[in-house]
């Protein structure tokens, strides 16, 4: 289906459902009692999406927020609230009926709110090619929009042109775990439904780290659905674009503290447990932010690890027989690869079955935040205990 056909049946779509009543992607995580406090019923109504972005308390009074796919309003209201009367919401959306409801209702919730005027304002355009200027926005939120882009990889480009140095975005979004086939990716109604525009979660976060973003993770998933085995998930990710950074003069070193047995960051380079590593000044800052930097030791000189150590992180799988029982992990953090200490190799998007000890292992506090974790089966599955390895290890 030629790119300008899509984009125009999804904008359709969506105006008809605005118009209409028509219930799209589900609302999902919304506090309507709260929201209803200062937000029209009017855009309550047409709210589309996976997830809720802008209610993640990563909005800051006075940031500029910029929402790709803003459709009635609802993140940028939201969002508007956060920065405050100083701060600038832009909301960007290609659909006429929706920036008009959007328009309409913005200087109604400047006045709920108590501002002397509407802090938000709604541009006409689309997610790869915004009307936004470069390097002027501290926050990019969307929700359940990139996915309907032809283009992907051309939208990250433009959400890294127009982030500030030190900008960020925390966006929610649908996702595969295996490739969309091409009957769902030619359905026009899939298309308006996030399902046939799908990224593979690999090809999803890759396209992030290729356009310039650093430590992208996830701050939360779920499964939205399946359709003939292939199975999309709603996932919320965030990602930095970091300033430029100059070279020290010092050394830093990084020793890897685990859970991980060894892990490899998205610059290439690799880290064993325990083992210090000397790093330049661009290793330093990935090392250094939110998601990373519990996994470490950074410091100005080498810091060698034991397992006895209490800063040593590992944990092993109960030494019984395990039950595979159609669970599938996805590694979703900010690393590209990744060993746990029974030898699995996780690569960062990639599928992996699981068994029962795995799956143990995985939900614990240490490793959850860096993994998306489902099952497949459609039904509940009567797996028998089976011994992994002769000397009782896990698979």
């Amino acid at each position: 289906m030629p790119t300008d056909d899509i984009t125009q049946k999804v904008s359709d779509r969506y105006a008809r459902a605005a118009s209409t009543g028509e219930q799209m992607c589900c609302p999902t995580g919304y506090d309507f009692d709260d929201l209803k406090s200062f937000v029209p019923e009017e855009v309550l109504t047409i709210s589309y999406g996976c997830g809720t972005p802008a209610g993640l308390h990563t909005v800051q009074p006075g940031e500029t927020v910029l929402d790709i796919g803003s459709g009635g309003g609802i993140d940028c209201f939201e969002a508007a609230r956060c920065v405050g009367p100083g701060g600038h919401v832009i909301g960007i959306d290609m659909t006429d009926t929706m920036l008009e409801i959007a328009r309409r209702n913005a200087p109604i919730v400047a006045a709920n709110l108590g501002y002397p005027h509407s802090n938000t304002e709604f541009r006409k355009g689309i997610a790869d090619a915004m009307p936004v200027e470069d390097g002027s926005v501290d926050l990019i939120i969307s929700n359940c929009v990139i996915n309907l882009a032809p283009d992907k990889r051309k939208v990250f480009r433009e959400m890294f042109r127009v982030l500030k140095p030190g900008g960020r975005f925390t966006i929610s979004d649908i996702v595969s775990d295996q490739v969309v086939p091409q009957y769902l990716v030619h359905d026009a109604a899939k298309w308006g439904d996030c399902l046939s525009g799908a990224l593979q979660v690999q090809d999803y976060i890759g396209g992030m780290v290729d356009a310039g973003f650093r430590a992208v993770h996830q701050i939360k998933s779920g499964t939205w659905q399946s359709i003939d085995g292939i199975h999309f998930l709603s996932v919320t990710l965030t990602g930095y674009k970091f300033p430029a950074v100059a070279e020290e003069k010092t050394s830093s070193y990084a020793t890897l503290r685990g859970p991980f047995s060894s892990v490899t960051d998205e610059l290439g380079q690799r880290y064993e447990r325990g083992v210090p590593l000397s790093i330049n000044a661009q290793s330093a800052q990935l090392l250094q932010s939110e998601p990373l930097r519990s996994l470490f030791l950074l410091g100005p000189r080498p810091v060698s690890l034991a397992a006895a150590d209490p800063r040593w992180c590992a944990i092993l799988p109960e030494q019984l027989p395990c039950v595979w029982q159609s669970a599938y992990a996805i590694l979703t953090g900010p690393i590209i690869c990744a060993e746990d200490d029974d030898h699995h190799q996780y690569y960062r998007g990639v599928p992996l079955e699981i068994c029962s000890k795995t799956f143990q292992v995985l939900t614990q506090e240490a490793y959850r935040p860096h993994f998306t974790i489902y099952q497949r089966a459609a039904a509940g599955v009567d797996g028998t205990e089976v011994a992994c390895s002769p000397t009782g290890g896990c698979c």
